[in-house]
């Protein structure tokens, strides 16, 4: 060996350190719905939906509710990011809004612009940073025909044909992706680890559905429970929140406009005239960091 080589095991930590690329990552949250949050604008790292779905374990991996990717957006679509949303269960997902909310605060930042459009498989969602630091995304107009759901058959969005325990009598409707509300007397009473998943996956949604558990506490003011497909129960969900606005406004219980309050914090949601649903909240970094991508299987 001459003096300019390196030893045998400084050639092995190097060719060791290139097979397990460090990746960076975020991981924020929007009332407690928390999320990782990876960059592939630069590059592609190659994540498949395995990957994904093991890097949301909340014990053998950096734990969340849904992993998202931000790419480059497609071209035409008028959009600054594309951000794809993965559920712990490796399927991918329509729209998020507070991961929305996350990450157009990092788009704003980035390139100071507080108004930000994010491209999901669903739409763009525009968004706006406000001044106290808090974030509006547009999560589109309401879908309210059973096909848009979709529902497995036509039916009254308004008036779903679902019973299950003491629950009937639920509303449906499209953010982007599928949700039911039950408008209930005490949202702390209902056993949801029980009745989540079988409700999720009812033959009635053949995408499967986002289950809110809604108590109208006034006419401005919800309280809100969701069990989320593919994740189950969540601290917040703000397309179910949208939903769940959206629905009791249908059925006369509420206004337009309402504070929703989820397990992890509080979203306002208004229903505006021309059917789209705005939604407005915190975020917050929970903490930055590296990873090594294949040490996790794809």
């Amino acid at each position: 060996m001459t003096q300019s080589e390196p030893p045998p095991i400084a050639l092995a930590s190097e060719r060791l350190y290139m097979r397990l690329m460090r990746a960076s990552f975020r991981k924020m949250h929007g009332c407690g719905n928390d999320f990782v949050i990876f960059d592939e604008r630069g590059g592609a790292l190659g994540v498949t939906a395995a990957q994904a779905a093991a890097l949301t374990n909340r014990r053998t991996g950096i734990g969340c509710d849904q992993f998202i990717m931000i790419e480059r957006p497609p071209a035409g679509s008028n959009a600054d990011a594309f951000m794809r949303i993965r559920n712990p269960d490796g399927s991918e997902a329509g729209a998020c809004g507070n991961a929305t909310r996350c990450v157009a605060s990092l788009l704003a930042a980035e390139t100071g612009r507080p108004h930000q459009v994010i491209r999901t498989i669903s739409g763009n969602l525009p968004a706006d940073v406000l001044g106290d630091g808090s974030v509006r995304v547009d999560m589109g107009p309401a879908r309210l025909c059973w096909s848009d759901v979709p529902l497995a058959r036509a039916m009254d969005t308004l008036h779903v044909d679902l019973v299950r325990g003491p629950l009937s009598d639920a509303a449906a409707l499209s953010m982007g992706n599928p949700h039911v509300t039950f408008f209930v007397p005490d949202v702390t009473k209902l056993p949801l680890p029980e009745l989540g998943p079988s409700l999720e996956h009812d033959p009635l949604f053949p995408e499967r559905a986002n289950v809110g558990f809604a108590e109208v506490l006034a006419p401005d003011r919800i309280r809100l429970r969701v069990w989320e497909r593919g994740a189950g129960l969540t601290l917040a969900c703000g397309s179910g929140a949208c939903a769940a606005l959206v629905n009791a406004h249908r059925r006369g219980l509420t206004g337009r406009h309402a504070s929703v309050i989820v397990d992890g914090g509080e979203l306002v949601i208004e229903w505006r005239d021309d059917g789209h649903v705005l939604m407005t909240g915190p975020i917050a970094t929970s903490f930055t960091g590296e990873i090594e991508l294949e040490a996790y299987p794809a």
